[in-house]
């Protein structure tokens, strides 16, 4: 029998590469879109003509139900939420609703038709927050510092309530920074890629940074979602903290991502402290022990090899005019 699944977020980094997983595993891949993201299809490239997509507003409990009783998925990822975090301090309440609300109908819907689906939340290494210990891992206290990480928080007990509460097969990842070529420019791995291509083809002179010694666990999206299929095959459902358990600071990322196409970036750097953002904290990375013990997981992609990824992606779209450089400062 082949197997449906129904991705929430299909539109995004995440759902992409998630729908290529499964579609390679012999699934019917089915996203579930809102009306207003239907333009945002064209960044699912040829994939768009290979999953099914089911118009609904996630927001609509009754069309949520009638999409689960219709499509009746063995498995549901729901991976809607805002893609940049910052942009949850302008609209806390929409970004309740859509991560909150999005999972607590979807889990509600699988409740009622009384379907065997099983569910993945994805669940964000901001909810751990302002820590006070690394690395983290599935016991470690959850102390969120923006609204983004909030509502992740609250899907994710929304999730595990459903799971003890009425026995359903429900888990979530806890993933840290995932990043690809289809991160947009606002993300700062991306930003840095298309500054590293940019100026290697003299398209632009320098890139302006906010603060370089900020520090992350970076991993490559493509690796991340085959720990979400994992969590799905395995007998119990359970949380997972996925990361690599490295950290690099900023400066490491733009020195990785100049590296790769043979440039000093000290030659092409320039500090701006406008950049800096509040809310700023340096030791989140992953314990990811649990997912190697259990899942057999581990990231494939190293951290430069992701910048090399990312930077030449970013070179070939220039060069073919399909994305526009930075521009000169």
């Amino acid at each position: 029998m082949i197997k449906t699944a129904l991705i929430t977020g299909i539109t995004g980094q995440d759902g992409y590469y998630l729908s290529h997983l499964l579609l390679n595993r012999g699934y019917r891949v089915v996203g579930l879109v809102p009306p207003h993201r239907q333009p945002n299809l064209t960044k699912l490239g040829t994939l768009a003509n290979q999953v099914e997509i089911f118009t609904v507003d996630l927001r609509d409990n009754t069309a949520l139900l009638t999409a689960v009783e219709q499509l009746r998925p063995q498995e549901i990822y729901n991976l809607a939420a805002p893609s940049f975090v910052p942009d949850s301090w302008n609209d806390p309440l929409g970004t309740l609703d859509l991560i909150t609300g999005t999972a607590t109908r979807l889990l509600e819907a699988v409740r009622q038709v009384g379907l065997s689906t099983r569910f993945y939340q994805a669940s964000s290494s901001e909810m751990f927050g302002d820590v006070f210990i690394s690395p983290q891992d599935e016991e470690t206290a959850f102390r969120p510092k923006n609204p983004y990480a909030a509502a992740k928080m609250h899907a994710h007990w929304t999730m595990v309530h459903h799971r003890q509460r009425y026995g359903l097969f429900a888990c979530s990842g806890i993933l840290y920074n995932h990043e690809s070529p289809l991160r947009p420019p606002q993300f700062v791995t991306r930003k840095v890629s298309l500054a590293a291509a940019s100026i290697k083809l003299g398209l632009t002179d320098t890139l302006e940074m906010g603060n370089l010694d900020a520090k992350r666990d970076w991993g490559f999206a493509g690796d991340y979602v085959e720990a979400m299929w994992l969590m799905l095959q395995v007998d119990e459902p359970e949380e997972y903290v996925i990361g690599t358990g490295k950290l690099h600071s900023v400066r490491e990322l733009v020195a990785a991502a100049f590296e790769s196409v043979g440039l000093d970036w000290t030659q092409h750097i320039v500090l701006n402290t406008s950049l800096l953002r509040q809310d700023e904290h340096f030791e989140l990375v992953a314990n990811p022990n649990k997912a190697k013990i259990n899942l057999g997981w581990e990231p494939q992609v190293s951290f430069e090899e992701l910048l090399e990824k990312m930077v030449k992606a970013d070179l070939e779209r220039l060069k073919s005019g399909a994305i526009a450089p930075l521009p000169r400062v």
